[in-house]
């Protein structure tokens, strides 16, 4: 069993896909069930949303608007892209 290589089959993708909104929504009720207040809802929601928008800006907004050529592997590809690569100032459009 080879742990590196891509998974291709499009129901194991899609067990995948649902095991992390089990995983999401499991992980945040034993949060709220801990701290049952609405200020813990709030957060928890600011920082899921956060996220989710650093994710947008990792593989979207890097790749169509500020020039990356090729493809990211995955988040932490996208993190060193961003701490090695140099900076030649803002690009006009």
């Amino acid at each position: 069993m080879n742990l590196t290589r891509d998974l291709t089959s499009s129901k194991a993708i899609h067990v995948k896909g649902v095991l992390f909104v089990v995983l999401g929504l499991l992980s945040a009720a034993l949060l709220l069930a801990m701290i049952p207040t609405w200020r813990a809802v709030a957060l928890l929601a600011i920082c899921v949303w956060a996220f989710c928008r650093f994710y947008y800006y990792l593989f979207y907004v890097l790749e169509r608007y500020l020039g990356r050529k090729q493809r990211f592997a995955g988040v932490w590809d996208a993190i060193r892209f961003l701490i090695s690569e140099p900076r030649t100032g803002d690009r006009d459009h």
